[in-house]
């Protein structure tokens, strides 16, 4: 299922230049638990659609990159309940992963593209043009970028009529909590947007429907 992204101007300098106070770690925000709602545009040159989307993050494990979760879509149509899919995904720290994707046939030219729809990426793009940001320092960065894969479909078979063939670039925003992203698929309606807030800041109150990972 596709999504997308949207940020405010960068609040930080990168490696070299002054530094900000430091930021809260990723995962108390990107914790097991907590929940995103907002919505995936899905549009066409056909017609304008958006579905209502759930997120809820099920893992985080900051030392080798990586965060995983479910994926709940509403008002699919021809679907008699909502989709929910489990992804995992990769987190562009330098270390584990650049901002060039390597597999899911995108190349480099498609992750810039694709990581320069996002104003926060402004100024990262002349060095991830030459090395895919390896000399790159985001360790103060006020933005955690992301690619999400989507492994499987949770309550519904594969002939369910959406594909999961794809996968989303992603940025998360520290000054609001917000998650915004675009999903990439040579086979798809190309920069199909995401856009989540956070749901339950301080574990308050929201939840959505629980669902057993196989």
């Amino acid at each position: 299922m596709p999504v997308r992204v949207l940020d405010s101007s960068p609040r930080s300098q990168i490696s070299g230049v002054n530094q900000i106070p430091a930021i809260p770690p990723a995962c108390t925000l990107l914790s097991v638990g907590q929940t995103f709602a907002g919505t995936q545009n899905v549009s066409s040159l056909q017609k304008d659609e958006a579905w209502r989307v759930n997120v809820r993050i099920q893992g985080c494990d900051l030392e080798h990159g990586y965060l995983c979760g479910t994926m709940e879509a509403l008002n699919v149509p021809f679907a008699d309940t909502p989709v929910v899919t489990f992804w995992e995904g990769e987190i562009v720290d330098i270390k584990n992963y650049t901002f060039f994707t390597g597999k899911w046939e995108a190349t480099p030219e498609d992750d810039v593209k694709h990581w320069s729809k996002f104003q926060s990426f402004s100024p990262l793009l002349s060095q991830v043009e030459v090395d895919g940001g390896k000399s790159l320092d985001l360790s103060n960065y006020p933005f955690i970028f992301m690619r999400w894969k989507e492994q499987y479909f949770v309550n519904v078979g594969t002939d369910c009529g959406l594909t999961i063939a794809g996968f989303y670039y992603v940025c998360f925003s520290f000054s609001d909590g917000s998650i915004n992203g675009f999903y990439y698929d040579p086979n798809s309606s190309p920069f199909q947007k995401l856009e989540l807030k956070s749901t339950n800041e301080g574990r308050s109150g929201f939840s959505f429907s629980s669902y057993q990972l196989q």
